[in-house]
């Protein structure tokens, strides 16, 4: 039952006799899992505390950086350096303190995942990685769960709703995950920053359809947004049987473990700092771009951008070891891909995490990052 206060609150949803009551107890029963507080996270938590949704779990292991402020709005200043998760929890309490907040404040991976998407009711994919994508795909197949996703590139933005009432699956749609060159990134491409706004409100929009049974729900249809002409398109896609079927046990393991990763080694902070202070350091390869580069790099790097490579391949060293590093990792795995299957290097690492997780280590580095 619906307390005083809650009827306050909600009045505007008891006054929709879509919803009334029945409703709206059925938002406060509901259990909604969210991965990744990033762009797309944030304005869906911020509509389901609002609209009462129950019970929000947030998922993600990032923490709050000074770049994620242009359109991730659940943050400020002051959550610089925090765990996302743990910040939009707080969030969450301040906007809608009768919602109760699940926290996960770490990378979803394949060992849990079935038994956290198994405590929720509907699970929205708010990552910007593609094996989280089918990492999620796949739990949601195992549990029975719809899984609303969303996703942004640049100015356009894509909702769909899979696995609802046997409905198709992400599977269906995206049959082959992308290679690590193919898979696009913010990192890399930027994005407008109202976007995730407009996408992320758009898969809130979903979620409570789901969970009220309401209109028609985008379960077979990707719906298609581009900000700069503000078109949208409604793209039918049909249920796959032999792809809808995959799931945890039966679908291929390489799709989480493996995609966007390059064929080669990846080397850890730690083992990067000890062959730094070794008499043969690694050549420093910085693919990230200038102005990242100015703000800070690791001391003695070399830059040259993921889309120069072409241009400066040859003045990388072919007979020593070369450490190739960005801000996450992503950039660096298509960059070592690109060296690799293009021209034939066989002497390349990937730092691990990127500069974000050299900066986070708690091993103490030698010498201070250089600043431009």
């Amino acid at each position: 039952m619906l307390t005083t206060e809650e009827r306050q609150r909600y009045r505007r949803h008891l006054q929709l006799p879509e919803i009334g009551e029945a409703g709206q107890e059925k938002l406060k029963a509901a259990r909604v899992l969210v991965v990744g507080a990033g762009g797309l996270g944030c304005p869906v938590l911020q509509y389901l505390a609002a609209a009462g949704v129950g019970t929000l779990g947030i998922a993600d292991g990032d923490q709050v950086e000074i770049s994620n402020l242009q359109r991730q709005i659940l943050y400020g200043p002051a959550d610089l350096g925090h765990n996302k998760a743990e910040a939009a929890g707080r969030a969450v309490q301040r906007l809608n303190p009768l919602v109760h907040c699940q926290l996960h404040p770490h990378r979803i991976g394949h060992a849990a995942v079935r038994e956290l998407v198994s405590r929720y009711d509907v699970v929205v994919d708010g990552s910007d990685n593609f094996p989280t994508r089918y990492l999620l795909n796949d739990a949601c197949v195992s549990t029975g769960r719809p899984l609303v996703s969303g996703a942004i590139y640049k100015f356009e933005g894509q909702v769909s709703v899979f696995n609802y009432a046997g409905g198709p699956s992400y599977r269906c749609l995206f049959p082959t995950p992308p290679s690590a060159t193919e898979a696009p990134s913010c990192d890399a491409t930027g994005v407008l920053g109202v976007l995730p706004g407009l996408i992320g409100c758009a898969q809130a929009t979903e979620v409570l359809k789901v969970i009220l049974g309401l209109g028609e729900v985008l379960s077979g249809r990707l719906w298609v947004f581009d900000a700069l002409s503000f078109q949208t398109r409604i793209l039918r896609f049909p249920r796959h049987a032999a792809r809808a079927r995959l799931d945890l046990d039966t679908a291929p393991a390489a799709d989480y473990a493996e995609l966007c990763q390059p064929d080669g080694l990846t080397i850890s902070v730690a083992a990067l700092r000890q062959a730094l202070d070794s008499e043969q350091a690694p050549f420093l390869l910085d693919v990230r771009e200038p102005d990242e580069y100015a703000e800070h790099h690791l001391p003695g790097a070399t830059l040259l951008p993921l889309g120069s490579l072409t241009q400066g391949a040859a003045a990388i060293p072919r007979h020593h070891p070369v450490v190739v590093y960005c801000r996450s990792g992503a950039r660096s795995a298509r960059a070592v891909e690109q060296l690799q299957t293009t021209y034939g290097f066989t002497n390349l690492l990937n730092l691990e995490g990127g500069l974000l997780a050299w900066l986070h280590s708690e091993a103490a580095a030698p010498d201070p990052l250089s600043a431009g």
